[in-house]
């Protein structure tokens, strides 16, 4: 089979699939006429099937087909079960393998075992496929046959595919335009009304809820005593500004936190008291905006005493070498007792 063909065939199954709910194995009736057709040409039946149907089969027979082929005519005889078809003679041999075969495919009973003579296969495959005449193939049946009056009678019904054998290729018909019709009506009505179950009445004319909604519409709750509330949305005002872009305001401790409790070696003053005058400063400023307590005044006045006792003391400078010694070279000759011990 070539690629393009199979591709085809591929796609219309999986149409018939989607629409009618075919499925594998697929049921696929078989009739005498088909079973003489690929025994003449040596072809493989059943893996022909499943290579046209790109599945697995379950071929089945109905009992008026395998009547057919105990009724077909050998060399020695001459006359025909099948009136319009002429079926040319064939030997015993033969006949036996076909019936053989045919008894390993699964029995379909069409309860025309009791009639004297068996129906012809349009007539069987009516009453097994549409007993009703509903135009429906409710068992999704799919009907493998030689005849062109059951192929043309199988095109009638929506939701049956048709196979038969020409020149030793095994063909599968195109969809029948009741089916593309039910296709078509299927498509439109899912754009009409949302998604729906195919099949299932309680899920037509609903469409699909969003993830999050549960039973009511968008934007509405259940209150209290169950009704719907509509929410309120909040108004939107001037936006401030991003917190973590905005400087923080120091604090009186944020200031002190770099202040090391130290002094200077060389005055010999302690870090207490540099700390001291930082907070005598701190409420200088406090008293100058106006904002000082009784208890301020006497910080301010102790801050202020200490801080003019850190202004009046001086740095202690290192003591210089006289200049009359360095003259004299005093310093040098020191210098070199020293070296020498």
């Amino acid at each position: 089979m070539r690629g393009k063909r199979s591709k085809q065939y591929r796609k219309l199954m999986q149409q018939y699939g989607l629409i009618f709910g075919f499925r594998e194995p697929y049921q696929v009736l078989i009739d005498a006429q088909m079973l003489q057709d690929t025994a003449r040409f040596k072809m493989d039946l059943v893996a022909g099937l499943e290579r046209t149907l790109h599945g697995q089969v379950k071929p089945m027979i109905t009992q008026c087909t395998i009547r057919h082929l105990y009724n077909l005519p050998t060399n020695s005889s001459t006359t025909s079960p099948f009136p319009n078809i002429p079926i040319p003679a064939i030997t015993t041999a033969a006949k036996n393998a076909l019936i053989d075969l045919a008894k390993t495919f699964e029995r379909r009973r069409c309860n025309h075992h009791t009639l004297e003579e068996p129906l012809s296969t349009l007539a069987c495959f009516t009453s097994v496929i549409d007993p009703k005449g509903s135009g429906t193939n409710k068992n999704r049946y799919v009907v493998a046959s030689q005849e062109e009056e059951v192929r043309r009678w199988a095109r009638g019904v929506r939701g049956v595919p048709s196979v038969y054998v020409k020149r030793s290729v095994m063909v599968m018909e195109p969809m029948s335009e009741g089916s593309v019709g039910v296709r078509e009506g299927q498509e439109k009505g899912k754009l009409r009304g949302g998604v729906r179950k195919i099949g299932d009445g309680r899920g037509q004319g609903t469409k699909r809820k969003r993830e999050g909604e549960e039973g009511g519409a968008r934007g509405t709750d259940e209150g209290p005593d169950g009704t719907a509330v509509k929410k309120t949305r909040k108004a939107k005002g001037p936006k401030g500004p991003n917190p973590l872009s905005v400087k923080k305001a120091k604090t009186k401790h944020d200031d002190l936190k770099g202040v090391e409790p130290a002094g200077d070696k060389d005055d010999g003053g302690s870090g207490e008291q540099m700390v001291m005058a930082m907070i005598a400063g701190r409420e200088s400023e406090t008293f100058q905006s106006g904002r000082h307590t009784a208890d301020g005044i006497d910080a301010l006045d102790e801050g202020s005493a200490l801080d003019l006792e850190l202004k009046k003391r001086r740095k202690r400078k290192h003591k210089s070498k006289p200049h009359d010694e360095v003259e004299n070279g005093t310093v040098t000759a020191m210098g070199e007792g020293e070296n020498t011990n």
